[in-house]
């Protein structure tokens, strides 16, 4: 039951871009087309899952016996780095398509906030261990990809509607991820 707890809040009561507002880079500049918006998904669904793992473990074993717990950040910074540009090799020999399509947003991941918040806030759960740590990061990636998409969706949709010039681009991407963010608190009391 306290495993579908952390992946009910982490999904819709405290998603991590809609609620916590981390990951809003990729968010907004990938977001273009809903092909764009899956594989962005897949690919932070990979590094946050992975990043948090290895993180975690990183800080149990090494960081805390050695009472260096003040390297914390910068430690997870590498490890979520290294494992960005191992996702960009994949991809650029798997699928070159999706490689050009992410093109300069696949770097972004690394400094994607979402992919560091969640393997600091993995740390911090409730009798936190690599079980509840990992499905916390896969359940914020769902999350992620969740929120991704359904914006993805909504601004394809808005490429056909006639609207005001003044509100073309940026202005409604920013009103539609408002009422998102406000649709998002609805399931406030769920948890």
């Amino acid at each position: 039951m306290e495993y579908i707890l952390i992946i009910i809040a982490a999904v819709f009561v405290n998603n991590i871009v809609l609620s916590q507002f981390l990951g809003i880079c990729p968010f907004l500049g990938v977001s273009n087309k809903l092909s764009t918006s899956v594989g962005m998904s897949g690919a932070v669904l990979f590094v946050m899952t992975i990043a948090t793992l290895v993180t975690y473990l990183l800080y149990q074993f090494v960081l805390t016996p050695m009472g260096m717990e003040y390297l914390r950040t910068i430690t997870f910074i590498l490890v979520i780095a290294s494992l960005v540009q191992m996702v960009e090799i994949i991809l650029k020999k798997v699928s070159p398509a999706l490689y050009q399509a992410l093109g300069v947003f696949l770097p972004l991941i690394t400094t994607n906030c979402a992919v560091l918040g969640v393997a600091i806030l993995a740390l911090g759960l409730e009798d936190a261990s690599l079980l509840k740590a990992v499905v916390f990061a896969i359940a914020n990636a769902i999350g992620f990809a969740l929120a991704i998409v359904v914006f993805s969706s909504i601004r394809e949709k808005l490429e056909l509607a006639d609207l005001p010039e003044g509100m073309k681009g940026v202005p409604i991407n920013l009103l539609v991820a408002g009422l998102l963010s406000l649709a998002f608190l609805g399931f406030a009391g769920l948890v």
